[in-house]
């Protein structure tokens, strides 16, 4: 098994992700928002699915030519930005209906991954296993997100604000997530940065 690349710094991982701050959010629409976003999240169930055998398609071409066929690398990372821009409107950090698009730009969310040119051919074999530490920490890190996440839905149905160091926070968590995803399904070697700073 070949040795984990030192972790990256923050900054410098390919992996960019951010939701921008709202100055002020809907007080009522708060109640809705996960059965508004219903149909996104039937759909997203069907791409993962899709995503899945697509990872597992990018999995032997890794092994066998030690590169992320472009076209899917490109297909995943909308499914990646779909999701993210759900989760964002999902979770109160905005009020914009998100678009039904795998493309950038389109919403005040920023998911983007760097296409990795060659990748080391036996690396997915054991990426999970590397993962582990920040999957544990995730754990941790989830659950006081989804707390900080329910005072959040207070605060905007009270001042109709999402206090900025909340939201900072549960980006923070997310970013650390995506990165360590990108990871495991292979889109990138570096190891990720135990870190929830862009």
């Amino acid at each position: 098994m070949a040795a984990a690349q030192p972790p990256a710094s923050a900054g410098s991982y390919p992996v960019r992700f951010d939701v921008a701050h709202a100055e002020r959010l809907s007080r009522w629409l708060i109640f809705v928002k996960f059965i508004l976003a219903i149909p996104h999240f039937v759909i997203l169930y069907a791409l993962q699915i899709v995503h899945r055998v697509l990872s597992l398609i990018a999995f032997f071409a890794i092994i066998f030519t030690k590169e992320y066929p472009e076209g899917i690398f490109k297909f995943n990372v909308g499914i990646l930005r779909w999701q993210a821009n759900v989760t964002a409107y999902a979770l109160f950090m905005r009020d914009e209906y998100p678009p039904f698009s795998f493309d950038a730009g389109l919403y005040p969310v920023t998911l983007e991954i760097d296409y990795p040119h060659e990748l080391r051919r036996f690396a997915p074999l054991y990426k999970w296993l590397l993962a582990i530490p920040h999957y544990i920490a995730l754990i941790f890190l989830g659950i006081a997100a989804l707390v900080v996440t329910v005072i959040a839905f207070f605060a905007i149905l009270f001042t109709g604000a999402y206090p900025e160091a909340m939201q900072r926070f549960v980006v923070g968590v997310s970013r650390w997530s995506q990165r360590v995803t990108a990871y495991v399904l292979f889109m990138r070697d570096e190891y990720p940065p135990f870190s929830l700073d862009a």
